[in-house]
C-alpha cells in the first residue's frame, strides 16, 4: 500500500513535515470519534435507547472527517501520492480503527520520502 519513494524538495521539507503533522492529529481525531461512536455510541442508542454519545460524536466525526480529507489532500498534493493512495485513506476514515491503520502507513511513507530528499 506504499506509494513510490520520490525525494522531496529541500525547500518543501517543513512544509511536509508540517502537512504530515496536521494530517495525523486529524486521522486521530477522526478515528477516536469514530471507535466511540461505533464501540459505545450505537450500543448505547438502539440497545439502551440513549442517543445522547450518537448526537455527541456523530455529528463532530462527520465535520471533522472533512478536515480530514482537506488535510490528506493537501498532504499528498506536497508528496505526490496518487489518486488510488488518496481514495484509500479517504476510505479508511468510515471504518473503525482503519484511519490508524492508514495513518501509519502514510506516515510510513512520507517519513521515507523525506529522508530520500535529506539523503
Amino acid at each position: 500500500m506504499t506509494s513510490p519513494t520520490t525525494s522531496i524538495p529541500d525547500d518543501d521539507v517543513a512544509a511536509v513535515r508540517s502537512a504530515l503533522l496536521r494530517y495525523r492529529i486529524m486521522a486521530w481525531v477522526v478515528g477516536i470519534l469514530l471507535v466511540v461512536l461505533v464501540l459505545v455510541g450505537l450500543p448505547l442508542k438502539y440497545i439502551w435507547g440513549d442517543g445522547r454519545v450518537v448526537t455527541w460524536t456523530g455529528m463532530p466525526h462527520g465535520w471533522l472527517y472533512m478536515v480530514l480529507l482537506i488535510t490528506a489532500y493537501d498532504l499528498g498534493r506536497r508528496v505526490n501520492w496518487s489518486i488510488k493512495w488518496f481514495l484509500a485513506i479517504m476510505a479508511a476514515g468510515t471504518v473503525p480503527f482503519l484511519s490508524f491503520v492508514a495513518e501509519h502507513f502514510a506516515t510510513k511513507d512520507v517519513r521515507a520520502k523525506l529522508r530520500a530528499s535529506t539523503a
